[in-house]
Order: structure tokens, then C-alpha cells, then sequence
């Protein structure tokens, strides 16, 4: 064999269709930023980034003090873009967060004034602290990115993220989100204790902040039309035939399970193609893998899906059921 061929073939590197080097650096830029202020919570602001990258929302679930809404806001405050925080309460009406009509004097008409869900990334606290009418109003904006008040549509500036956080454990006065609610978000996110050394961490860095602000640390670097390009370029992620197929066969199992009193909808199998195009691209492929489908499985079924009675008693979670499907499930090849 002629040793120029061996040379020119050493030199052939794997290119992607597509360029996912600038989103990765900007995926990479966000992490370094949210790590400044946040210890450990890895997979917590990978799951965020990739709803960020897939269009989608996130519901933030964890015990009080775990840097559910820091994290959140720290997400917000690395990115150019605009921010809105509404803290649900008991006594919060629908007005109170999609705006309202006011009589203006002057021109003797009618004037919308619109409400802090007219942002580019909303984070509401506590999402099951107010009534199901103020959580409904929520239904319309969260699918097709508009509001509809008195016979008028406004549609909101893309992009547009929902991120919400609610306790698990204190329930008085608490109103628990619908089925149909909790089917709008992309990913359910479960955060849990940091470990021991995270811990040290965490109180190390306190000690050494003094006066200064948290937030503060973080800069602000990627603007409103470069996470459009970036939603786009993940929109184009390669999934092969079969892999769309492995997908529809993970939900379908969820509606024949004997475990299972409510299966997953056509949404899920679409919320998990979505999340395994951000996660490929995260990774920097252009393609998606039976290993990104699966890791986006989890965060994207385990609240669409409602466990018998029977099994809830015995202490069978939903992720457990999850977990044995995706094993059962034949990977293609």
C-alpha cells in the first residue's frame, strides 16, 4: 500500500454535519458561570440548559435550601435576555401574572398593561402555592407562547422558558398541579442533598463571600438571538428511523404496564425526541444516540405517568417503573 494513502487516511477526522463547536463553548461559558456561585447540581443545570436548548420548561422539585430558585436565577442572570420572577401566593389571581385591561382617562379606551409573564425566561416560586385558576392561566402561554385577553392576542418575544419550583414535602396550603399542568413541562427535575464534601463546599464559599452578592459574580454574555440560532441548530439534530421507533416503544410501555395507572401521551415521546437533540448537541454530535434518549427518559416521564395505587402504597415511585422499562426495552442496533 502507498505510504501517502496511509498518511492522507490518519488524517481523516469525523466532522458533524452540523457546527456545534460555538454552542458548546456558550453550554461550557454557562456552566463556568452558574459553577461560580453553584456547588455540584450538575445534572440539575444540564437538565435547564437542555430545556433552554429544546424550547421547553422545567419544574424544579426539591426540599427547601437545595438552590432550586438561585440556580434558576443564576441561569437567567448568564444569559442577555429578560428576566421576570413571581413569587406564587394563595391570594394570586390570573390578572396578577398575564396583566390586564385599564380604562385610560385621556383616551377614554381601554389600555393592556401587561404582566411580569411578558419575559424571555419566567421563574415562578412555589408553583403549587397558588389556586388551580391562577395555575390554569399558565395553560395557554406555556403551549403556544400567546396570551389571549379580552378577545386580543399578544404573542410573547421568543425565546421563552418557564422555570418553576415547588417543596415536596410542606403541603398545607398547598394546591397540587393538574395532570394537565404538569404534561406542559419538558422535564420534572428532582434536586437532592449535595454530598459531604459539596456541603464543606457550599459553607466555604459562604465564609469567604462576606458583603458581596451572589448574583453578582455572574456576567451576562449570550443574547436572545443567539439561543434562537442555537434552539434552530438544535432542531436539525440527525435522529435515525430506528431511534424514533426505540422512542415510540419506551411509551408504549408506559400504557401496558401493569404498574402504571396512566400511561404517556404522543407529548412525552415528542418532549424526549426534543431533550435527546439537546443533549446530543451538548455533547457536541450532530446525532442522537440510544444514550441521550435514555438520559432524557427519566426527567421527561416520571411526572406524566401515574403509579397504581396498589404499588404507591407499597412504595414503587414512578422513576422505579421508568427504570425497568428502559431496561426491558430493546436498544436497537
Amino acid at each position: 500500500m502507498d505510504d501517502s494513502a496511509l498518511t492522507d487516511s490518519d488524517d481523516l477526522k469525523f466532522k458533524n454535519r452540523l457546527d456545534l463547536s460555538e454552542l458548546q463553548q456558550s453550554v461550557n461559558k454557562i456552566k463556568q458561570e452558574v459553577g461560580k456561585v453553584i456547588v455540584g447540581q450538575k445534572d440539575m443545570v444540564d437538565m435547564l440548559i437542555a430545556s433552554l436548548l429544546a424550547k421547553g420548561h422545567s419544574l424544579i422539585e426539591g426540599v427547601p435550601g437545595v438552590a432550586k430558585t438561585i440556580t434558576a436565577k443564576l441561569l437567567a442572570k448568564s444569559l442577555s435576555v429578560g428576566f421576570s420572577r413571581i413569587q406564587f401566593t394563595p391570594d394570586l389571581m390570573p390578572s396578577d401574572i398575564l396583566g390586564t385591561s385599564v380604562f385610560n382617562l385621556k383616551d377614554s379606551e381601554f389600555e393592556f398593561k401587561k404582566g411580569p409573564i411578558f419575559s424571555n425566561m419566567v421563574l415562578i416560586d412555589e408553583i403549587n402555592r397558588a389556586p388551580a385558576k391562577t395555575q390554569a392561566a399558565l395553560f395557554e402561554v406555556m403551549e403556544e407562547q400567546q396570551i389571549t385577553i379580552d378577545g386580543n392576542k399578544y404573542n410573547l418575544d421568543a425565546p421563552f422558558m418557564v422555570l418553576a419550583t415547588q417543596n415536596p414535602i410542606e403541603q398545607e396550603g398547598t394546591y397540587r398541579l393538574p395532570e394537565a399542568q404538569l404534561d406542559r413541562f419538558l422535564f420534572k427535575i428532582d434536586v437532592d442533598y449535595p454530598n459531604l464534601d459539596e456541603e464543606i463546599e457550599i459553607i466555604s464559599r459562604e465564609h469567604q463571600l462576606k458583603d458581596k452578592v451572589k448574583i453578582d459574580e455572574i456576567s451576562s454574555f449570550l443574547t436572545a438571538k443567539q439561543i434562537s440560532e442555537y434552539q434552530l441548530l438544535v432542531s436539525k439534530i440527525l435522529v435515525e428511523e430506528h431511534l424514533l421507533k426505540y422512542i415510540a416503544q419506551l411509551i408504549v410501555a408506559t400504557r401496558s404496564n401493569q404498574f402504571l395507572y396512566l400511561g404517556a401521551s404522543p407529548r412525552a415521546s415528542i418532549a424526549i425526541l426534543k431533550a435527546s437533540k439537546a443533549f446530543a448537541a451538548m455533547n457536541g454530535r450532530d446525532f442522537v444516540t440510544p444514550e441521550d434518549i435514555k438520559r432524557a427518559a427519566i426527567p421527561v416521564l416520571h411526572h406524566r405517568v401515574i403509579v397504581t395505587p396498589e404499588r404507591e402504597m407499597e412504595g414503587v415511585t414512578s422513576k422505579q417503573i421508568i427504570k425497568q422499562i428502559i431496561e426491558t426495552v430493546e436498544i436497537p442496533r
